[in-house]
């Protein structure tokens, strides 16, 4: 018997449900969801359930995810989950260029600590020039951060500036 967290309930179904004959001769539902998910390995980050497989490759490709969990859920007559079965999918390798980077650039001072975090490098230069004005000697760096690389720091910003 399977004792963990319902994933769908009743009232607001989010997957199929099909009527089938199991191998023993019984009748059991084949419940399908779909999920997003970055890898196949065992940690990884899933994003659902959605009802159909359009669904889940659009979020898929928001999220840069690279493959698809396809769950099926057996489930017998008392509404016991008998058997689930996942099955991964990668996505084509055309799925990547059509992923959005985002970019943010944070700016955090070497003295102090203070930080913050901005959306254009305009904003993190007048940042960083206000923090340095009023803040004599404090030195202030700039890290940029995207999904794909992570956080990385500008070394020589301030002359590329200037």
């Amino acid at each position: 018997m399977w004792h963990g967290i319902p994933i769908a309930h009743e009232g607001t179904r989010r997957t199929s449900r099909v009527l089938l004959a199991t191998s023993r001769g019984q009748m059991a539902y084949k419940e399908t969801f779909w999920m997003a998910c970055d890898s196949t390995e065992q940690l990884r980050a899933e994003y659902g359930p959605f009802h159909t497989r359009p669904e889940a490759e659009m979020e898929a490709r928001k999220l840069g995810f690279g493959y698809l969990l396809r769950y099926e859920h057996l489930i017998g007559d008392d509404d016991d989950i008998q058997e689930v079965r996942c099955i991964f999918i990668e996505l084509p390798a055309t799925v990547a260029p059509t992923v959005r980077i985002v970019r943010k650039l944070h700016t955090r001072c070497a003295s102090c600590g203070e930080s913050a975090v901005h959306d254009e490098p305009w904003q993190a230069e007048v940042w960083a020039d206000i923090h340095e004005f009023e803040h004599t000697r404090h030195r202030v760096r700039l890290f940029e951060q995207t999904r794909t690389e992570g956080l990385k720091e500008i070394g020589d910003w301030r002359d590329t500036c200037a």
